[in-house]
């Protein structure tokens, strides 16, 4: 089972980016940047999409090692130059991303909450369906560039710190490899604190107080 299972997160980790790098890319086609569809990105095919190490590699390894499951994809190419509203249209467009997969997480825990819980294996897949998507969401919105969360602050964030964020955005995915594998232990317990108030939430939604 455990390979069926392993399997089957696969798929959810393939979907979830899907789905999240779609919604990138349609607000940002809404907003009038045709770039990401320019590009091939407005597609369903996983393959435009996936980073073989942050959507595939670092996500199972996780998932092996029982920690928090996140992961990430190949970034959208953005125009900001033709989007609406300046950096608050960016900051739209990035946070479409982590909303996403909010939603496929709650929609996951729905299925799961309606079934009573008690859908045999199905019970793992779905509930990894729910962590994996809010593993995503969370991961996203930590502020460091390029992730999506810089891309909120940095509509917020006054010039000198806009400029320091421009500046370190090169190096911006190594210092985020650099957090998961040297300050693991506090990222886990980032990850397992905001999940479980979030799961906290839904059960409130669906009426379990």
């Amino acid at each position: 089972m455990e390979i069926v299972t392993l399997i089957f997160i696969v798929v959810i980790l393939v979907f979830s980016t899907v789905l999240h790098e779609l919604a990138h890319g349609y607000v940002a086609y809404w907003l009038g940047d045709h770039t990401a569809k320019a590009n091939g990105r407005l597609s369903l095919n996983p393959m435009v999409h996936i980073d073989p190490i942050m959507s595939i590699m670092i996500p199972v390894m996780l998932y092996i090692m029982k920690a928090p499951v996140f992961g990430g994809a190949k970034p959208v190419p953005i125009n900001t130059k033709n989007l609406k509203w300046n950096e608050w249209g960016f900051a739209l467009v990035a946070i479409a991303g982590p909303l996403t997969n909010i939603i496929l997480s709650f929609l996951f825990f729905l299925v799961w909450y309606f079934c009573g819980g008690n859908v045999g294996e199905g019970n793992i897949i779905l509930s990894y369906g729910v962590q994996i998507n809010l593993g995503f969401a969370l991961f996203n919105i930590i502020p460091i560039p390029p992730l999506d969360g810089s891309r909120v602050l940095y509509a917020l964030a006054p010039d000198f710190a806009r400029d320091f964020m421009r500046k370190i955005e090169p190096f911006g995915i190594f210092i985020v490899y650099i957090m998961v594998f040297f300050v693991g232990n506090w990222f886990a317990e980032y990850m397992i604190g905001a999940e479980t108030s979030i799961l906290r939430a839904y059960y409130w939604l669906v009426g379990v107080r």
